[in-house]
């Protein structure tokens, strides 16, 4: 298996799901604006998302998937299948508990985690309605993760990289459709993330059953599978999922400054969540299983060689992503979201935050690429020491921020914090002999550096004044967008080229 065609192929159909989140986004931003009611959407949504990528996507994925690769090579067909069916069983009880223990406890859940709407009565109970609507969605997502864990394992990566583009399309559907029929209209939404749930587990089932891994109900808690997975998963909760935590805190700090905070810090997430989808969440998907299996042969050398190979990928494309992130916060957020009820205020007070986030996308990103060096070999101390670190400086430079910067201060927070994470992950790995550096990193580094600054420059002069972009036609905005991004690109790949790189330099097979 060719790692970097897999990146490709993932990266690809990551970015369709996220362009189709962007698109989203814009009728979010047109038809919702931002305020009261999407601040309320916003908390209901973030805490079973939350969850998900606490105990989905985060924990029960690092868990599950090293655990099922070591099976699947030393172990027959029949002990593989056994882990899948009683893992899948145990892990939907645990959903479904959560899920109605959620629904009963909203309005406490919602006190806690947005303290500050109580002071607003009307705004509490509309979250606490919006909340009870989509906490049912932690059981179909944390089924899909369930699923594309599998899938990955198996090197099925393209299924589980599409799937969540069916959420994004059932936004846009209740946005453009559906929310004149609901009061008040933002109720739409949560209805949209219930419906987006079950279409990605019903696309995923198919699959599952063309490689005979549907799960089968198997009730069986005493499995040695299930029983090494909980043990894994529990402590992995704070080391793979310290930023989610985090920007969950932010949320209870957010609801205590000015109507719209919320909102803001939302948009700005989502523009960072690109970059850091289709390349950290990408190269962790393809990464994980293959570190597995040559944790599971022995094969350390490998080991320590894909990780360079995935740390080298990390900063050849992050940085330059983190860079232009920064120089065209105002055009990108001005292009996608500034119509309508999103006003011209709103644009500034997102690029505040957007460029906060940049300044820690790298850290975002390595993250992904370093915590599964750990988690791959199932060591979970070491990660969960880092994260309550990294956590308790987070809020810490929360408390100091928040006063001077705001929400842009939350946002700094978290981007700081993830820089401090991915910066105490390396130093381990390299501790305890995980990882050892191949030679030429200062040739490279300097090499992409001066790349990066190259585009940044070529950037910053092609967008011209920024007040033009809120002045502007969405026609205007869109073209000279795309046209500002491809000479960025053309830049930046100029100056890699002219400086000895060549994409077969980063060619990289994966275990079988």
């Amino acid at each position: 298996m060719n790692l970097l065609r897999a990146l490709a192929t993932v990266s690809s159909l990551t970015m369709v799901s996220r362009v189709l989140g962007y698109a989203r986004d814009f009728f979010l931003a047109r038809v919702f604006g931002a305020g009261l009611a999407t601040d309320a959407f916003f908390v209901a949504f973030r805490i079973p998302n939350l969850l998900r990528r606490l105990f989905a996507e985060g924990a029960f994925s690092q868990a599950f998937v090293p655990i099922l690769a070591e099976v699947r090579g030393r172990e027959s067909a029949e002990e593989t299948r056994s882990l899948v069916d009683c893992v899948s069983t145990a892990l939907f009880l645990a959903l479904l508990a959560t899920a109605v223990l959620g629904m009963a406890l909203a309005p406490l859940v919602v006190y806690v985690s947005a303290p500050g709407f109580a002071a607003e009565p009307g705004k509490f109970d509309l979250t606490v309605t919006m909340l009870r609507i989509t906490f049912p969605y932690i059981v179909c997502i944390s089924l899909v993760a369930l699923a594309a864990g599998i899938l990955n394992t198996w090197s099925r990566f393209a299924v589980p990289a599409i799937t969540p583009a069916l959420l994004n399309v059932s936004f846009i559907v209740a946005a453009a459709f559906f929310a004149d029929r609901f009061e008040p209209p933002a109720l739409a939404l949560a209805w949209a993330v219930f419906a987006g749930g079950l279409a990605q587990l019903a696309l995923q089932l198919p699959f599952l059953a063309r490689i005979g891994m549907l799960p089968r109900w198997r009730l069986n808690l005493r499995h040695p599978g299930v029983a090494r997975v909980l043990k894994l998963m529990a402590p992995a909760v704070f080391g793979v999922s310290v930023s989610q935590v985090s920007l969950l805190i932010n949320t209870i700090f957010a609801s205590f400054l000015v109507s719209g905070s919320v909102s803001w810090l939302y948009y700005a997430d989502r523009l960072m969540e690109f970059p850091a989808g289709v390349l950290g969440a990408a190269l962790g998907t393809i990464l994980l299983p293959s570190l597995s299996r040559h944790h599971a042969s022995g094969s350390a050398a490998e080991y320590s060689r894909l990780l360079d190979w995935g740390l080298r990928v990390t900063l050849l494309l992050a940085l330059p992503a983190a860079a232009a992130l920064a120089v065209l916060a105002l055009p990108l957020i001005a292009t996608l979201f500034h119509y309508g009820a999103f006003r011209e205020s709103d644009a500034w007070m997102t690029r505040e935050a957007l460029i906060a986030y940049s300044l820690g996308l790298v850290g975002l990103i390595l993250v992904k690429i370093l915590a599964p060096g750990f988690y791959a070999r199932q060591n979970v101390a070491t990660p969960v020491k880092i994260g309550l670190v990294t956590l308790a400086a987070t809020q810490a430079m929360n408390l100091a921020f928040i006063g001077p910067l705001k929400h842009a201060g939350l946002a700094l927070a978290i981007g700081l914090g993830a820089c401090l994470n991915a910066l105490l992950l390396y130093r381990f790995l390299r501790r305890q002999g995980i990882y050892a550096p191949q030679p030429g990193w200062r040739a490279f580094f300097l090499k992409v550096a001066v790349s990066v600054l190259a585009m940044a420059a070529v950037l910053w002069l092609a967008m011209g004044p920024q007040e033009q972009w809120l002045r502007a036609g969405w026609q205007w905005k869109a073209a000279m967008l795309a046209g500002v991004v491809a000479l960025g690109g053309a830049v930046y790949g100029a100056c890699l080229l002219a400086l000895g790189f060549r994409p077969r330099d980063f060619s990289m097979r994966g275990a079988e």
